[in-house]
């Protein structure tokens, strides 16, 4: 058997995927009215992003 170079291992263990962000997002359970669900989910693909970027504006925080 002969040894295995670094550049193989390299290739080998170098990640995979999508890089991790700077500052990941959490998961949580949260109640909220059905109204307030089916209003942004009728916006579309990305209402989760909408939603969260308009608790961002209501409290006052930086995007």
């Amino acid at each position: 058997m002969r040894p295995i170079s670094q550049e193989t291992l390299d290739f080998i263990n170098r990640a995979r995927g999508r890089p991790l962000s700077e500052a990941p997002k959490k998961a949580v359970s949260l109640r909220l009215d059905q109204d307030v669900i089916e209003h942004y989910k009728k916006s579309g693909p990305g209402w989760q992003s909408r939603m969260n970027d308009a608790l961002r504006k209501q409290a006052k925080l930086k995007s």
